[in-house]
């Protein structure tokens, strides 16, 4: 597919759920989520201030509103994960991710919120590491969404990861930057 036929909101596609996942899709997702700090990083590398400041398509929110995106979303992830290993079934609290990009601290430098992924990372895929069969069974109810399983989550935040690194390489590539 060329440049101009992308669809910006969704540059590698939508998520689909496969109907059955093997534990070397898990380990694929696993290696995604280790991967993704250096990818981030390397995808927002030698930007400047007004190509941070460039949205990544029409519409859509700022490079460094997408790496700040990234880092409050698998914070979320971490902890709905946490929740769904240590209660049963618990219903999560959604959250309003268009209203925390417009706070103020998506203002901050990208570095702040590279550094926390780095470190949310390597305990989420420790932790992610870990677990026995039937934790990866074990989920969490999403008001809007329905339940979800540990390893439907996990494959979820893989393509989240892929996704929004893919908005900022896209935007580079279109950009020539």
């Amino acid at each position: 597919m060329s440049q101009s036929e992308l669809d910006p909101r969704y540059p590698i596609g939508k998520f689909v759920k496969p109907p059955a996942i093997t534990p070397d899709d898990r380990l694929d997702a696993i290696r995604t989520l280790a991967e993704l700090p250096e990818m981030l990083r390397n995808a927002v590398d030698g930007l400047d201030t007004a190509q941070l400041s460039t949205p990544y398509r029409e519409g859509g929110w700022l490079v460094r509103q997408v790496v700040h995106h990234v880092a409050d979303s698998h914070m979320n992830a971490f902890t709905r994960l946490r929740l769904a290993l240590t209660e049963d079934w618990p219903t999560i609290k959604p959250y309003d991710q268009n209203a925390w990009a417009k706070l103020r601290d998506y203002a901050a430098p990208t570095e702040w919120s590279l550094e926390l992924v780095e470190s949310l990372h390597a305990r989420w895929v420790m932790l992610l590491q870990s677990l026995g069969e039937e934790q990866w069974q074990r989920g969490f109810r999403h008001p809007e969404n329905g339940p979800m399983t540990v390893e439907v989550m996990t494959l979820l935040y893989a393509w989240h990861s892929m996704h929004h690194v893919a908005h900022i390489t896209h935007l580079r590539a279109k950009e020539g930057w």
